[in-house]
């Protein structure tokens, strides 16, 4: 009998659950009220507190929020294009008016995408609003005009067209224009409060502060004096100690910071007030409270303190008894949600983890801050004074220039232009060139700029890290989705499962081409659009008769086999969709034309799927489908998703995009309701995806280079409600994606060059990785794709171009921007599949996928006392990320290298010892205290990563062509408790 393991499907809840976010994760608002000793009310504000979830259930369950990824939002190196990409290069500046008379200025440059040889227009866009920047792709054979960069930024209408500007000093307009985007810097208050203290005048009071405040002090950063210090001062004075003598100061990822330490500014005697501290820390966006006391006293309130500044309160306990710190954090009410959430309990053992966190945690709040209307008002009255006036500056001179220059497209020599005018343009380019470059070596001296960060990053993971799935996967992919832990992938080949490290398995042959497909584990259904015109149909098949197939390898199937399995007055069909969440019915919505045609399949939630009912059921389950009715609308729809209602009832709906609306149509009546109008000319519809926010439904709508979130109310007499509401928001992405996946905290947009990682709640920017001839193959469990590189953890190659091109050159020409290199003759670059779990995006508390329906593979490993292990299937009971974390852990913990690094050589030594440890039976067996599991971990492999600059040695690269094609250093294998770790 065939093996039965449909009763639960994992990875397809996993993909339902990907889609639920919630911002209680961020803490809720509340009025908060603080009075005197007396009991008289003193001051109230209403507040966002973020606590944890310690009040919640402390059992694991899956999708809960047991922890969580610390990333700078909106990092510098990632949005000070102006300073990576232009400064110092050669580029063009561009001024003119949209139609309400405003003035604005436009930079493009082309440039190398992060040094991976990919030439990209980057493109910023000024203006009193603020900044807008796009990527555009390079074409050699299509020239870029000013209008079409301008209407990609939905600029359409001018009262003046824009005109180039050539002075090489306006690159010094440009940067003080970007620099008004915040500082690089930050300055943060920390203010000592001893047990019982109720007021900020007798926390201001406290001359000097207790000995766990002074390691916590020491924690944060290293006490400076501060006559004569030379580096970011925050304020304070650095030539006559008027603010007193010492300071902390610390430098957190390229990022200077100044901490206004209570205890060590100056104290008066005389004045109860503090005028002199409150003067720094009352003017700090964020202040730490270091409290002392139990839990059970009194505890800190942001109305305290007397500050109309301060918008961010972080409150710190320190607890004896274990060595924890605990935080708790205060927003004033205006400031946006800003991660990352605090853990569940918000306690931390580790004081380096909780350093890190803390300092994150504050810039990224500061961020924030200056989001909110009294800081956002202010700079926008800031730049829109600063662009008037450089407008002001710029226009007399414009008229100046020769008119030949200005009818130039986006080019870097003019070949129709006669010598003497090329040489003159040769020789402007050089002078620009050569400015941009010494002002982009006195803004890194000066400090302005985030320092390298190529060391910030060390061995780093991160949660969209990719792992190798399938080497030179030589096809072309239509469609893919995943099956436990394989992948079904429709290619130009036919259909194809394939899994990590095993031959591919031909399911169906190219006759049958698949364009759209669905994986359902949990009902045993294949659901698959054949793409063929007028042809084009809806098939559907039963797993465990496709699996029956691939086991017995009794035949391929073709499309002459799949007649009975086509779903009735399909034909036609060039878009499906069906519904996320499989609560009481299976519903799919085929769109024909205009024509959208609902059909179900019910099926008993309560009893799952068994192998009875699987042996007992018809190969075909099209019988097993009923036609409910069909809708009709005024166009077909390009993008379609299903929203799951309240009640499942009535409310179900249907969000169709076409023209320029995104609509939402109800399943029961077909009533349709504009959701959302798009006010531009051309419209590239992406995607919509459903979320659930705390179980009610809302959109991410996709189009061009936008995000918009918008909520989706219950019915209310009939119709939803759609009307705009505070929870609604909107980002933009730095590159028209083709493919969007959200996956909490995370929402990914996938590029022909590139993914961009943003958080979902605030859509703020936390990574954005370089992956060359990039395709998204399948994302409903784990994210699939091809490309010719993986996705690295950290960011080195951005921060390494910050620093290694900072100081000027001389220039005999203008400098070039880089171009790929030709690829030799014949040769055609090997594109591989890679795989990012979802669980090491949406939280490790999940549980694992499914047995791959391919036949285990057995791996047989050898004890360092020579016996051979049992054969172990490849269904891993923990993730690769997990793997890795815990055999550098135990690395560590065995040769103690936790604080200093070693070589290659003493590492083998050291690995030799503790080898020869473990062989001699007196000393006994090292086991893992955390689970069963066993770990063999290959340190070569770590070390090779950790120091590429080491040289090669011949036995090492032995090694390395020994091991496995993994990418990945650590191997886990699920041995019994009787086994050892072996150390090679």
């Amino acid at each position: 009998l065939m093996k039965c393991f449909y009763s639960s499907s994992v990875s397809e809840d996993l993909g339902c659950r990907r889609g639920e976010f919630s911002r209680k994760h961020y803490g809720s608002v509340e009025l908060l009220i603080s009075s005197d000793a007396d009991g008289a009310i003193q001051r109230a504000g209403r507040f966002r507190v973020e606590n944890g979830s310690s009040g919640e259930n402390t059992d694991y369950t899956p999708g809960t929020w047991h922890r969580t990824d610390v990333h700078l939002e909106n990092p510098e190196y990632h949005t000070r294009w102006y300073f990576k990409y232009f400064l110092g290069k050669v580029h063009q500046n561009y001024i003119g008016t949209d139609a309400e008379k405003n003035p604005f200025f436009l930079s493009v440059v082309l440039s190398d995408q992060n040094n991976q040889r990919i030439p990209q227009y980057h493109s910023i866009l000024w203006r009193k609003t603020g900044t807008q920047k796009i990527c555009l792709p390079y074409s050699p054979t299509k020239t870029l005009s000013v209008k079409s960069i301008l209407s990609a930024m939905s600029l359409d209408k001018f009262e003046k067209s824009p005109r180039e500007i050539f002075h090489p000093e306006i690159q010094k307009d440009l940067l003080v224009l970007e620099e008004q985007e915040g500082s690089v810097n930050f300055k943060f208050g920390v203010l000592y409060a001893k047990d019982g203290q109720l007021t900020d005048d007798e926390m201001f009071s406290n001359e000097t502060g207790s000995e766990s405040f002074q390691r916590f002090l020491h924690l944060l950063g290293d006490t400076i004096t501060l006559k004569g210090w030379s580096g970011y001062r925050g304020g304070l004075d650095t030539k006559n100690d008027t603010t007193g003598t010492c300071s902390i100061y610390t430098v957190f990822q390229g990022h200077e910071i100044m901490f206004h330490v209570s205890t060590m500014l100056p104290y008066s005697r005389e004045n109860k007030q503090q005028v002199e501290r409150k003067r720094h820390i009352g003017n700090d966006i964020v202040t730490i409270i270091f409290q002392e006391g139990e839990e059970s006293s009194p505890a800190f309130k942001p109305s305290m303190i007397r500050s109309h500044f301060t918008h961010i309160f972080a409150l710190v306990r320190y607890n004896k008894q274990n060595d924890s710190y605990r935080l708790k954090i205060f927003s004033e009410e205006s400031v946006p949600l800003f991660g990352p959430p605090l853990p569940s309990p918000p306690v931390f053992t580790n004081h380096q983890e909780f350093r890190d966190f803390v300092l994150v945690k504050l810039i990224n709040g500061e961020k924030a801050t200056l989001e909110t209307p009294t800081f956002s008002q202010k700079r926008q009255r800031t730049l829109d004074m600063l662009i008037r006036s450089l407008y002001q500056d710029m226009m007399p001179d414009l008229h100046k220039v020769n008119n030949m220059l200005n009818r130039r497209s986006f080019s870097d020599v003019l070949p129709e232009s006669p010598k003497s005018t090329r040489k003159k343009e040769e020789a402007r380019q050089a002078e620009f060139v050569r400015l941009g470059q010494a002002l982009k070596l006195k803004t890194t001296v000066k400090g302005d700029t985030t320092a390298n960060l190529a060391t910030t990053s060390f061995c780093k993971k991160e949660p969209w890290e990719s792992q190798s799935f399938c080497s030179n996967f030589p096809h072309e992919v239509v469609c893919a989705d995943s099956w436990g832990q394989s992948l079904l992938v429709s290619t130009d080949a036919g259909i194809l499962l394939i899994d990590d490290g095993q031959p591919s398995v031909q399911v169906f042959d190219k006759t049958l081409q698949i364009k759209q497909m669905n994986v359902l584990e949990a009902l045993d259904l294949l659901i698959a659009r054949t793409d063929k015109g007028k042809d084009s149909r809806i098939l559907v098949f039963r797993l465990s008769a496709v699996q029956e197939d691939v086991e017995t390898k009794k035949m391929i199937r073709s499309k002459y086999d799949c007649r009975e399995n086509k779903l009735e007055r399909t034909k036609g069909c060039h878009l499906y969709a069906i519904n996320t969440h499989h609560g009481s019915e299976l519903r799919i919505v085929a769109a024909i034309r205009n024509k959208l045609l609902l059909v179900t399949k019910k099926f008993n939630s309560h009893n799952a799927l068994t192998c009875t009912s699987l042996l007992s059921s018809p190969e075909s389950p099209v019988e097993e489908f009923q036609y409910i009715r069909e809708i009709c609308l005024s166009d077909p729809p390009v993008v379609m998703t299903l929203v799951d209602g309240p009640t499942g009832d009535s409310d179900n709906m249907i969000c169709v995009a076409y023209r320029h609306q995104f609509d939402l149509v109800n399943e029961s009546t077909g009533e349709s309701y504009r959701l959302h109008h798009v006010e531009t000319n051309r419209v590239n519809f992406v995607a919509a995806i459903d979320v659930y926010e705390d179980g009610e439904a809302g959109l991410l709508l996709c189009y061009n280079y936008v995000c918009q979130y918008r909520k989706v109310y219950p019915f209310s007499g009939g119709s939803p409600l759609v009307q705009p509401s505070a929870y609604d928001f909107h980002f933009s992405w730095n590159q028209v994606p083709y493919a969007v996946v959200c996956a909490f905290p995370y929402v990914l947009a996938f590029t022909t060059d590139s993914i961009e990682i943003r958080l979902v709640v605030n859509g703020n920017l936390v990574h954005t990785a370089v992956v060359p001839e990039l395709q998204l193959v399948a994302s409903r469990s784990d994210i699939y794709f091809k490309a010719t590189a993986a996705v690295s953890g950290s960011s080195d190659s951005s921060s390494k171009e910050m620093g290694s091109k900072s100081s000027p050159q001389t220039l005999t020409a203008y400098e070039k921007p880089e171009f790929p290199l030709p690829s030799l003759e014949g040769e055609v670059p090997c594109k591989n599949l890679y795989k990012i779990p979802l669980s090491n995006l949406v939280g490790r508390s999940i549980e694992r996928p499914l047995k791959s329906p391919l036949a285990p593979k057995v791996i047989t490993t050898t004890t360092s006392s020579g016996i051979t292990s049992l054969p172990v299937t490849h269904s891993l009971s923990l993730s690769r990320m997990e793997i890795k974390e815990i055999a550098s852990r135990t690395r560590k913990e065995l040769l103690g290298l936790l604080d200093e690094p070693i070589t290659k050589r003493e590492s083998a030594q050291k690995l030799k010892k503790v080898s020869r440890r473990q062989s001699d039976p007196k000393q006994g067996a090292v086991r893992s205290s955390s689970s069963d599991r066993i770990i063999s971990s290959s340190f070569e492999g770590y070390s090779e990563r950790c120091h590429p600059s080491s040289s090669s040695d011949p036995d090492t690269l032995a090694n390395r062509e020994e091991s496995s094609p993994s990418s990945y250093p650590f191997q886990l294998i699920s041995l019994c408790d009787e086994d050892i770790i072996d150390l090679k």
